[in-house]
């Protein structure tokens, strides 16, 4: 059998992400992200009983948000490590949903076996951006709802990746994770298997005891910011944090030394077909 040098570039970025994921403490990150998990559910309005598949739960954020309204989640993610972060918030929160160690792109559950389909700052992430997209469709029922929360371009985490890519260009063939962040791609991605698609640019405010503290928690926490620094030498590092430091200049709205800054994501609920 001969492997394609694209799928071997696709499945060691992939170890590679479950890796960065697994490694620090994600969900003290997640945690500044709950209110946009929970204003997506609502937006979404998750009912008792409904069959809900959280993908790429991360942490647990929407799991928790969904099972919080007495849905019948399933959180679905690759990280095992997270999902026992999960497992612990669920627990905590005297709330069940079942957690299942898989991959988005290749989602183990039967066509149209949810009601419900949600992913907040977690499909963005993976590859192979079609085929997530398919997978998504694919489990959800005809005329049920997909719900996203995805960083923009244009806001400050898209400008966090845009400074990452210049140190550390991205996989030949994989899009930036912020294409999700745009209504007119997402409609690309999913294609005509949509009946509606309702997007709202939306922000919420990340609050750090100075810029440096901000660096040095997303530089151990944050999956992608990990990643970068993990490969970079000492040299090309430093100029990496100078970097992100001076990002944060436009955004603060702080004067004391704080950081105070907005982070847009867009919200969006599609409708798939009947």
């Amino acid at each position: 059998m001969t492997i394609s040098p694209t799928r071997t570039r696709a499945s060691s970025l992939k170890d590679y992400q479950r890796s960065a994921w697994s490694g620090g403490d994600y969900t003290s990150v997640a945690g500044t992200t709950t209110i946009a998990s929970e204003l997506l559910v609502e937006r979404l309005d998750v009912r008792p009983g409904e069959r809900v598949l959280d993908a790429a739960c991360g942490s647990g954020n929407a799991t928790i948000a969904c099972a919080r309204r007495f849905a019948d989640v399933t959180g679905l993610d690759f990280s095992a490590t997270m999902l026992k972060d999960a497992g612990r918030r669920l627990a905590a929160e005297r709330v069940s949903a079942e957690l299942i160690e898989a991959d988005i792109e290749n989602i183990p559950l039967p066509d149209s076996g949810f009601d419900v389909v949600v992913s907040a700052f977690g499909a963005m992430f993976a590859p192979d951006q079609k085929r997530t997209a398919a997978e998504l469709l694919r489990v959800c029922r005809p005329g049920g709802r997909i719900g996203l929360a995805c960083w923009t371009a244009v806001g400050s985490l898209g400008g966090l990746f845009d400074i990452m890519s210049r140190y550390i260009p991205p996989t030949p063939g994989t899009p930036q994770p912020t294409a999700w962040g745009d209504p007119s791609q997402l409609r690309e991605l999913f294609g005509d298997g949509i009946d509606e698609l309702g997007a709202t640019r939306r922000e919420f405010v990340f609050r750090y005891r100075s810029p440096q503290h901000w660096l040095e928690h997303f530089k151990t926490n944050f999956g992608p910011t990990s990643m970068v620094f993990s490969v970079l030498p000492p040299r090309q590092s430093a100029a990496l944090e100078r970097d992100l430091i001076d990002m944060w200049r436009s955004w603060n709205r702080a004067s004391d030394g704080t950081l105070v800054a907005p982070v847009e994501y867009l919200e969006a609920v599609l409708i798939k077909k009947p």
